[in-house]
């Protein structure tokens, strides 16, 4: 996956869950195109149930500018800036989409298409997240999504893709429960769109 999604807050869920965190954080999280390092809501699992909270995407490089805005799930586990992280801080996503860009024969250019959920406005992607302490940032938590090998509508665009989650699978993701389950399966099928 290439290091952008989309936020559309002309859905009523993400415009919600946007409120929430600007309500609860006292923060303003980034709509429309979403960059690594900006701060955009995540839904985690607390005592209240599931909430959303505003969080940094990336985890920092302590060796290197940049950050980490993606971990393969077949070795997150093995790899030690994210085993305990994924362990014990999954996330939920919440998107309209993600982008990939796909070479145009015999040029130099790439379109760039978004892929979306075909049954719905929305699409949740699987992630965890952990706390940083960064002198005068306002943000401790930070956010990294998990990918798979690309399904057929995306392998032509892109080898890798974000592990996807149903709405009703994200107490099963959050709890960690059938861990092993969500990264060892395929996604489901996605829609290009040229953007």
């Amino acid at each position: 996956m290439c290091g952008r999604y989309y936020i559309d807050v002309d859905e009523e869920e993400l415009r919600q869950i946007c409120r929430e965190v600007e309500k609860l954080q006292k923060i303003r999280v980034k709509t429309g195109e979403i960059f690594p390092t900006d701060i955009a809501p995540v839904l985690v699992r607390s005592d209240h149930g599931i909430v959303p909270r505003g969080m940094v995407w990336g985890f920092p490089r302590w060796n290197a500018k940049g950050v980490v805005f993606n971990a393969r799930a077949e070795t997150a586990l093995q790899k030690n800036m994210f085993r305990n992280a994924l362990l014990t801080h999954p996330a939920v996503i919440p998107t309209s989409g993600f982008y990939e860009w796909k070479a145009v024969p015999d040029t130099k250019k790439k379109e760039k298409y978004l892929f979306r959920n075909p049954g719905s406005n929305t699409l949740y992607l699987a992630g965890f997240y952990n706390v940083f302490a960064e002198k005068d940032e306002p943000i401790h938590e930070r956010f990294t999504i998990l990918t798979t090998e690309a399904n057929k509508s995306v392998e032509p665009y892109h080898n890798r893709m974000p592990i996807l989650l149903h709405k009703d699978e994200f107490d099963g993701w959050l709890s960690g429960a059938r861990l092993k389950d969500f990264l060892d399966r395929t996604p489901f099928e996605v829609q290009a769109v040229k953007t």
